[in-house]
């Protein structure tokens, strides 16, 4: 097919030239945006579609979070059903929530929108010496992920508001002491067992295979002998670091660039202040704030009076167990390590100067500067690697959309050899062997990306041995790739097998062998307990399994205290078989005070997080929410601990 549009590509863009056109002159290039985007409904809430293009676009932003947080992560771990279905359930819960946050008619004020955004991290770095944001850098952090700050700040408010749903039940959970001690009793319950290990190990030399038992076996499992189709692939990555390799910086752009950013680049101002804090939270009744404002004003006309006596006052007087002992001293700190209405003070102060009383969410302070420490300008070639660092990723950055139109069309045009793209870009053309659709151990992650795995073992890519087309694998980064030698799936013959068949046989046969025996060695110990060969007693607990397998442990735990002492087989599959004599409880010692309070706490959040999933639950089915889209079975419980978390 690709062949043929190839060889006619001027045909087919006149045909697709005719068919788009006369779609945006009868339906306008919004109306067609949207035919396109609308997409098949994966989900519902409140009546509200959730699209395939909305689910996409939503998975594909949450990968890239993870993989700006954790640089080294396999992004591939991502790209399964269970990982995209995680990112689609994430998706409704969050239109539940707003859902209801807008039927209770719950919103988010200016000011607490202001504080939320004061209070992040990634923002605080983003503020001048003075104080002040750089408004054009919090632009630019915030175009690279596709939004504006208006959009951002209006997804903020949003998230603030729905947070409050659910806020209620947390704070509103009453876990008392005595209920929490039965609960917590049954979870740590300690038991005392004897267990007898069927190893299958201990039954291969009973098992001895005929030529005929394993053709048989064979035959009957000719999948375990299958190996998968191989190829050996060149491939060309295109990133920001091969972009940037063909850069040079020009000597006035550098100078330039310095001269402008001299404030940004300066190491930042510190201050060593001294406190005394007379603490008032913000939630106490206005009477107890103010008693301590009262003698946070007395105390400030005390050491106004007598400045040297400041450390004497705040060792007698300041409630901050940290800094009291040593007379209030604080250290040196920059700006953005101390709450704001203190480091607004601070930095206001002259070297010497003592503030009016300063109120912050801990009570009222009374600050005295002690030093100012002013750090040295960089010379300009102090800075110069730095500088010309930061203007080759900018410059790389404004450069690669252009260069990979031109690798984009380089691979599709000149679809025989990478070799092309390679040269003209001073890209390297590296090759990687016995690689399976499944990826290899040693793969690197660009090439074993799912998307690149795909395009590599289409028909096409097989049949043709073509190059790919460029796939993206994360942001600025593009792969193409293409097939030199291949290797078709294929059952290995018996001879070529026979051991490892052999193999696989006795372990199967040992294991039955093994089960047989500990389900008889049961029946007659239940008869003759006397009779049983056990191995010594240990206690076993679910927070200490004393290595005994996870089935040994959940069997004997299961087991009714009144029924004690009690037998019990537990089938352990390829590993065997164990016989387990439950002989007592064992009463739990050494929780001492300290450690039972964090249990109950732990209880309290488990037993909040059960009232929390039951309200959203509730609303769930209030608000209708439904996915369309059936659940993969889950291979594992990684990605669900990753993604959406």
């Amino acid at each position: 097919m690709f062949e043929s549009i190839r060889k006619h590509s001027k045909i087919v863009m006149i045909v697709l030239f005719l068919l788009i056109i006369p779609s945006f002159v009868l339906f306008g290039i919004d109306g067609y945006n949207r035919a396109m985007e609308k997409g098949v409904a994966v989900a519902k809430v409140d009546g509200h579609d959730i699209n395939q293009g909305e689910w996409d676009v939503a998975h594909k932003n949450e990968v890239e979070r993870l993989r700006v947080q954790m640089p080294d992560i396999d992004v591939k771990r991502f790209e399964t059903p269970e990982a995209r279905y995680v990112t689609l359930e994430r998706m409704v819960r969050e239109k539940v929530l707003s859902a209801a946050a807008t039927s209770m008619h719950l919103v988010t004020s200016d000011q607490k929108l202001a504080r939320a955004l004061q209070e992040n991290p990634t923002i605080a770095s983003l503020r001048r010496p003075d104080g002040s944001l750089d408004v054009d850098r919090y632009r630019q952090l915030l175009a690279a992920q596709g939004m504006s700050p208006e959009m951002y700040e209006a997804s903020m408010r949003a998230d603030l508001s729905t947070r409050q749903v659910l806020t209620g039940i947390n704070g509103s959970v009453i876990a008392p002491p005595a209920q929490a001690n039965v609960a917590l009793g049954a979870f740590f319950e300690r038991r005392e067992i004897q267990v007898a290990q069927f190893r299958p190990a201990d039954f291969t030399s009973r098992v001895t295979p005929s030529d005929a038992d394993l053709e048989t076996f064979y035959k009957t499992n000719t999948n375990r002998f299958q190996l998968p189709e191989r190829a050996t692939v060149e491939y060309v990555v295109l990133d920001l670091e091969a972009v940037k390799s063909s850069i040079s910086v020009n000597e006035g752009d550098l100078k330039t660039y310095y001269e402008q950013n001299t404030a940004r680049l300066a190491a930042k101002e510190e201050r060593r202040a001294s406190h005394i804090l007379i603490t008032a939270p913000k939630d106490a009744p206005a009477a107890d704030r103010e008693k301590a404002k009262a003698k946070a004003d007395a105390l400030l006309a005390e050491v106004r009076k007598a400045p040297n006596s400041f450390a004497d006052v705040a060792r007698k007087n300041s409630q901050d167990p940290g800094s009291a002992p040593k007379g209030g001293d604080l250290d040196f700190f920059a700006r953005g390590a101390m709450v704001k209405p203190f480091e607004d003070a601070a930095f206001a102060l002259s070297k010497g100067d003592i503030s009016e009383v300063v109120e912050s969410d801990f009570g009222y302070h009374i600050i005295k500067l002690v030093d100012i420490k002013t750090p040295r300008q960089k010379s300009f070639e102090e800075l110069r690697p730095e500088l010309e660092a930061d203007l080759k990723q900018q410059q790389a950055q404004r450069k690669f959309a252009e260069v990979a139109d031109t690798f984009t069309n380089l691979v599709y045009e000149q679809a025989d050899s990478l070799k092309p793209v390679a040269e003209r870009l001073k890209l390297t053309v590296r090759t990687f062997k016995d690689l399976t659709r499944a990826g290899a151990d040693n793969v690197p992650a660009t090439l074993g990306n799912p998307k690149v795995l795909e395009a590599i073992f289409s028909p096409e890519s097989v049949s043709k041995k073509r190059n790919t087309e460029a796939v993206e694998v994360g942001p600025s980064q593009l792969v193409a790739a293409r097939i030199t030698d291949y290797t078709p799936s294929r059952i290995q013959s018996f001879d070529e097998v026979k051991a490892k068949v052999r193999e696989l046989w006795v372990a199967d046969q040992a294991a039955v062998l093994a089960r047989k025996e500990g389900a008889e060695k049961l029946a007659q110990w239940k008869e003759s307990p006397a009779a049983a060969k056990l191995a010594s007693a240990v206690v076993i607990s679910r927070d200490d399994t004393q290595k005994q397998a996870a089935p040994v442990v959940d069997a004997a735990l299961r087991i009714r205290a009144s029924a004690l002492p009690a037998w019990v087989g537990v089938d352990l599959g390829s590993q065997g078989y164990a016989v387990v004599r439950v002989t007592k409880v064992v009463p739990r010692t050494g929780v001492d005070e300290a450690r039972a309070l964090q249990e109950r706490g732990q209880y309290a959040q488990w037993w909040a997080a059960a009232e929390t999933r039951a309200y959203y639950e509730y609303l769930a089915d209030k608000f209708k929410a439904q996915i369309k889209t059936p659940k993969p079975a889950a291979n594992s419980s990684e990605e669900k601990s990753s993604i959406g978390g």
